[in-house]
């Protein structure tokens, strides 16, 4: 029998205490290239610094966003580009 598949971190639900925790791992697995980036995660040393034109009103709407899960915008971008990128290369 194989176990569902949890391909991104925004499958996982926000679980109420352990036992539920325990329960859903139970009955799922993460896969292989999830795992890879929560092991490995990025080095903050050897980031590059790029330079994106976006439309005034599109980055105002992205900064209340980020604001509204207390994340900075920019965090929340690159978090989006990653979990993008791994849909790309399944």
């Amino acid at each position: 029998m194989s176990l569902p598949v949890v391909t991104d971190w925004d499958s996982v639900p926000l679980f109420t205490n352990l036992i539920e925790e325990a329960q859903f791992w139970e009955e799922h697995q993460i896969s292989q290239r999830l795992m890879q980036t929560a092991l490995v995660g990025t080095d903050t040393n050897e980031s590059t610094t790029i330079t994106l034109r976006m439309d005034p009103r599109m980055l105002s709407r992205l900064k209340r966003l980020a604001r509204q899960r207390y994340l900075n915008y920019q965090s929340m971008l690159k978090q989006w580009v990653a979990e993008r990128l791994e849909k790309e290369l399944d």
